[in-house]
């Protein structure tokens, strides 16, 4: 059976595997909710939800987000078995332009200072997408980054 992307209520979903930076987690989520987007936590996380920098990034939005926490990253793969997962990452050729996204997919970005963790990369290489850049950086910043792919795949749907 499959999915019906017109009946999920978000556009999108991203999840931070692991995150490390408040600020960075509290852009994302005043994105999410600028973008109909759903924010996934895989734990631990090295910081609290509480946190002040958290808090100043999101500004007054944090009533509005949808926000999940999930204890690893199969027990998300196994709560959605229909929906699309992609891996962000510094490390694949495969464009985040050349993937045709869906309304409910996932995109999972990995910790500020190492990204997604090699077996994970390895295990779903298939959905491993990567952001061009020049060869004078190692990354972007991951809030930056979060909001690329996101509004690249909003574009895709429409902006609907």
């Amino acid at each position: 059976m499959g999915i019906d992307h017109a009946e999920i209520s978000c556009f999108f979903r991203v999840v931070l595997f692991q995150p490390e930076i408040p600020a960075n987690t509290g852009n994302i989520g005043r994105l999410c909710v600028g973008m109909n987007a759903e924010l996934h936590i895989i734990k631990p996380m090295r910081f609290m939800i509480t946190d002040k920098y958290l808090k100043r990034a999101g500004l007054d939005y944090w009533d509005k987000l949808q926000l999940f926490f999930h204890d690893n990253l199969d027990g998300l793969i196994a709560k959605y078995p229909e929906n699309s997962i992609y891996y962000c990452t510094t490390k694949s050729n495969q464009l985040y332009t050349n993937v045709k996204y869906r309304k409910g997919d996932f995109f999972v970005f990995g910790p500020e200072s190492r990204g997604i963790p090699e077996d994970i990369l390895h295990k779903y290489w298939e959905n491993a997408i990567t952001i061009p850049m020049t060869a004078q950086i190692r990354s972007l910043n991951l809030s930056n980054s979060v909001s690329v792919i996101l509004y690249e795949a909003w574009r895709q749907v429409g902006f609907k």
